[in-house]
This record gives C-alpha cells, sequence and structure tokens, in this order.
C-alpha cells in the first residue's frame, strides 16, 4: 500500500498528504500509463527509490539510479557516529578551528559526504568511488543540495589520497557474502560491486583498514559499516593493523553494524 501511494504520489506530482484528501481523484490515461508499468516494476522487485529517482537520507533528498546502492538507516546512524567522533574535544579536529579532513570512500550517491560536508562548510570533504556513473551521481547531489567543500575522486579505496591527511575516514563499502541468505530481493537490482566482496565479505574491509593508516593522521579516526557478523573478525583486523579504542555500535535492530577505531601512535604495537 505504502508503494503504490509513493507512486502514485509521483505520477501526480503531488504528496501522499494531498493524495489521502483526495481519494477519488481519478488518472488521466496518460497518468495511468505512468503509472501501471510502475506498479508493474515493483512487482517485480525494483525498488521504489529507484522508480522514484530519488531517495530520502538523514533531512535531505538524493538522486538515486542502478549505478549506486540505495542509502540505508545504518548509514543516517554511521553519519552520526561521525559527526560524534569529529565533536568530541580529543578529536584532532577540535584542536584546528574545527576544520576536519574526510575521506568517504566508495561515495556512491555521496549520502555520507554531503552529509558531512552540509553539517560544517568549513570541513573539506574527500568523496572517493571507482565507478565513473557513481561519481557522476554524486557531483550533482551536491550541486543540487548547494554543497561545496567536497573534492570528487575517482579511484580504488585509498588510492592517490594524501599521506597522513586525514582527522576522519569513513566507509561503507561492499561486505555482502555471495550466497548470503539474508540478502534482501530487492538488493538484486543494486550495483554488485557496492553490494558483494570476498573473503566472506571481508575483502574490502581489509583492504580499507591495511591501507587507511598510511592517511589518517596521528590518532586519526576510521568509522566503517559491516555485516551483522563480521565484527569479530574486523575488530582483530584493526588490532593486528595498529589501532586503538576499537568500538562497535549497534544498528536499530540491535546488530552490531558499526565499528569506531583510532589510529594508535606506533603503527606496529596494536592496542585495543
Amino acid at each position: 500500500m505504502l508503494d503504490a501511494e509513493l507512486l502514485l504520489a509521483h505520477v501526480l506530482k503531488t504528496s501522499r498528504a494531498a493524495l489521502r484528501a483526495r481519494p477519488e481523484r481519478p488518472l488521466t490515461a496518460e497518468q495511468a500509463g505512468q503509472f501501471e508499468p510502475l506498479i508493474d516494476r515493483r512487482a517485480q522487485g525494483e525498488p521504489v527509490a529507484y522508480l522514484l529517482g530519488r531517495a530520502g537520507f538523514m533531512d535531505f533528498e538524493l538522486a538515486v539510479n542502478p549505478s549506486v546502492l540505495i542509502p540505508r538507516p545504518e548509514t543516517e546512524l554511521l553519519v552520526e557516529l561521525a559527526l560524534e567522533t569529529l565533536a568530541d574535544s580529543d578529536s584532532p579536529a577540535a584542536n584546528q578551528d574545527n576544520i576536519a579532513r574526510i575521506a568517504d570512500l566508495g561515495t556512491g550517491s555521496g549520502a555520507i559526504a554531503i552529509a558531512l560536508a552540509r553539517h560544517n562548510p568549513a570541513w573539506r570533504v574527500e568523496a572517493v568511488d571507482i565507478s565513473k556513473a557513481a561519481l557522476a551521481l554524486a557531483r550533482r547531489n551536491a550541486q543540487a543540495l548547494g554543497v561545496g567543500n567536497i573534492r570528487f575522486r575517482q579511484a580504488s579505496w585509498c588510492e592517490g589520497l594524501p599521506p597522513s591527511a586525514f582527522d576522519l575516514i569513513v566507509a561503507n563499502p561492499p561486505y555482502v557474502a555471495k550466497g548470503d541468505p539474508a540478502l534482501h530481493p530487492d538488493c538484486a537490482f543494486e550495483p554488485e560491486t557496492s553490494l558483494f566482496a570476498a573473503e566472506d565479505g571481508l575483502a574490502a574491509l581489509r583492504q580499507i583498514i591495511t591501507t587507511a593508516k598510511h592517511h589518517l593522521k596521528p590518532q586519526g579516526w576510521l568509522i566503517l559499516e559491516h555485516a551483522h557478523n563480521q565484527q569479530i573478525p574486523v575488530t582483530k583486523l584493526l588490532a593486528t593493523e595498529g589501532y586503538r579504542q576499537i568500538e562497535t555500535h549497534k544498528d536499530h535492530a540491535h546488530h552490531d553494524r558499526l565499528i569506531r577505531a583510532r589510529l594508535g601512535r606506533s603503527l606496529t604495537q596494536p592496542l585495543i
């Protein structure tokens, strides 16, 4: 019912509230011709966000298409954790006129980068993605929202980033293992390269953890989103690579979903 209302409101170029206020409003032949194919595509499992061409995130809206993942509520929690980290008086950025330097790896639609850049226009955000199509969409989203303090870079994870430069690196990388039975059917329409990773879903997380430490400032932070069953191996990877103050954070379903870690003073002495 909700999906049908969203699609019908989209076709009628109105809000759901207005639609409910006038439920007897007839469709023109043209509107019916637009609505029925959308309903058919939804019945085949295509996500509503792709059908609408947009998705809400935090307090703003993003254009989305099948070149990027649809932003999830769990990723909003990542943004909130990032803001909390940067606001902490012990954060490196707090001691530099609050001019933080941040990298968002695998930016996709630009959701994380835009949310952080909107929060403080003085912050300098680097949005990285290997997909040219994703970067083009992220750039359009930033322009549409009037966000100018983001630099977009086509690269694989930390490739090409300056050394020891960032107060914070964040990432929502692919972390789903192939054949995971918990994967929602709608995900079949999303880009596989943004969903699936080798090594039981740990390959991208491993690569980010091992390379990000070379691009963080001393005492800089790394925040990652991961699968609900990856907390233990990700924690071990972080500790082995010299991160400390490793903290796990739960999502709305009370699953371990986010992890935050700080770069230790010595990369040869792993501490938790």
